[in-house]
């Protein structure tokens, strides 16, 4: 493989932005800022750029980093389309997402499967034509929950100071995987 696309879905609306719905766009965004130091603008931070309104996406050595600018429940037309303009293959895409059937804190990557309920990642399944691809599935769910709440409670809630930290921590420890 001699480029890697890393793409973090979430929602393109900036009052979504801080949700937790929105981990994985932010952990690109986290990693992209770390690694693409070449594409800083004079504000030291990467300048994701814009293709036309389905993608942004920053290019530092054999890795793409992207943020689909649609909705999540469509982030399938923007891999699909950032797959079809970058001429990567499934096995050329590593998808970050929320996950709430894992604990905040934890991580977990793996290759295949279905949605698990998760919108996004089946309009990217739809989109596909498969579920062979990889994935980094990123923690969302308070881990001391006495009840446990549907997804659809809580991913659009924001993210709290403490759970912040606890991200930056696991964006950290992706990072460390990819460089």
């Amino acid at each position: 493989m001699d480029k890697t696309l890393i793409i973090g879905l979430g929602n393109p609306d900036p009052a979504l932005e801080a949700t937790y719905h929105n981990v994985g766009a932010l952990a690109v965004q986290w990693i992209a800022e770390h690694a693409a130091e070449d594409a800083a603008d004079t504000t030291g931070k990467p300048t994701f750029r814009a293709h036309k309104d389905s993608f942004a996406y920053i290019k530092t050595g054999s890795y793409i980093f992207v943020r689909p600018l649609t909705y999540m429940n469509e982030s399938g037309r923007a891999v699909h389309d950032a797959m079809r303009v970058f001429d990567a293959k499934p096995e050329d895409i590593i998808v970050i997402h929320d996950d709430s059937d894992i604990p905040v804190g934890e991580f977990k990557r793996t290759t295949g499967g279905g949605s698990a309920g998760h919108n996004g990642i089946r309009s990217v399944i739809d989109h596909l034509h498969t579920q062979d691809f990889a994935r980094i599935r990123i923690g969302i769910r308070a881990p001391d929950e006495a009840h446990r709440k549907k997804a659809g409670d809580f991913v659009l809630s924001p993210i709290t100071p403490a759970d912040k930290k606890v991200f930056e921590n696991v964006f950290e420890k992706i990072f460390a995987s990819f460089f």
